[in-house]
């Protein structure tokens, strides 16, 4: 097993459960977000029928992170709302997306049309609820979002990156970081030049300023939806070693190609 990078392929509910309590520092990390993609395998989360079900979902892998976590640590959550899809369903089989199939939240129940369902708080207050202390709401501000279709409300341009601790006096070493809870982080494209791309890919800056304000050289990093690796990458180049799950082996690939790494065997 490659030390500094170990990536564990499958399902982060059971591959956590391989690593030892209190072995990691600090942890960042995007999960799917509600109603966005399909990443046509059983176990995803994001495509529950319900916020409440993807709210427990992710807290559920809330309680693994805590373990694993040092009593010092910090974990780091980035993640975007979502808005009520009417009617929509499903945008599957987009030829702009053939790898990944975009979609749509469900139609909930008690939910209007074009409704803002308030899925990062919904998820962060949860967390709290489970024993996590929520320090700070840390807006990403998108200096290049993405262009909307949309008349009736302006365009999206920034996200949540909520940080935990676990108690509270944790490691923190804000001189490392922006102090400011307004990040100004541009979104990086990476067009054709990787085939098969995670479209959820959160820019390197993210990681970066988490893992240095969360952890020092030599410290462990953990990122349980690694997606593409960027936290992994990150982490190496900053001398941390990196725990990073992912489901799809699809993405594995990738990682690979972006870091060196052994995968670990699925459960």
């Amino acid at each position: 097993m490659n030390s500094l990078c170990e990536v564990l392929l499958g399902d982060c509910r059971e591959t956590l459960k391989t690593v030892p309590d209190q072995s990691v520092q600090v942890c960042v990390t995007s999960p799917p977000y509600f109603g966005h993609r399909d990443y046509d395998h059983d176990k995803q989360i994001g495509l529950e029928s319900t916020i409440e079900g993807y709210v427990e979902q992710l807290v559920g892998v809330g309680r693994e992170i805590w373990r694993v976590l040092a009593a010092d640590g910090t974990f780091w959550l980035n993640i975007g709302d979502s808005y009520s899809s009417g009617q929509r369903t499903t945008n599957k089989n987009d030829p702009a997306t053939p790898s990944v199939n975009t979609t749509r939240a469900p139609v909930l129940e008690g939910v209007k049309d074009k409704d803002l369902l308030g899925i990062p708080w919904q998820v962060a207050l949860a967390l709290r609820q489970s024993g996590w202390v929520l320090r700070s709401d840390i807006i990403w501000d998108k200096v290049n979002p993405s262009p909307e279709s949309v008349s009736d409300r302006p365009v999206k341009a920034h996200e949540h990156i909520f940080l935990f601790a676990k108690q509270r006096f944790y490691y923190f070493d804000r001189d490392a970081i922006e102090r400011r809870d307004v990040w100004n982080i541009t979104v990086k494209s990476f067009g054709r030049s990787m085939p098969r791309v995670h479209f959820g890919v959160f820019p390197e800056d993210i990681p970066r300023r988490a893992i240095l304000a969360g952890s020092r050289p030599g410290d462990r990093v953990l990122d349980p939806f690694a997606g593409t690796g960027t936290t992994a990458k990150v982490a190496l180049e900053l001398g941390r070693p990196s725990i990073s799950c992912e489901l799809n082996p699809d993405y594995v690939d990738i990682i690979k190609k972006r870091t060196t790494t052994t995968v670990g065997m699925p459960i």
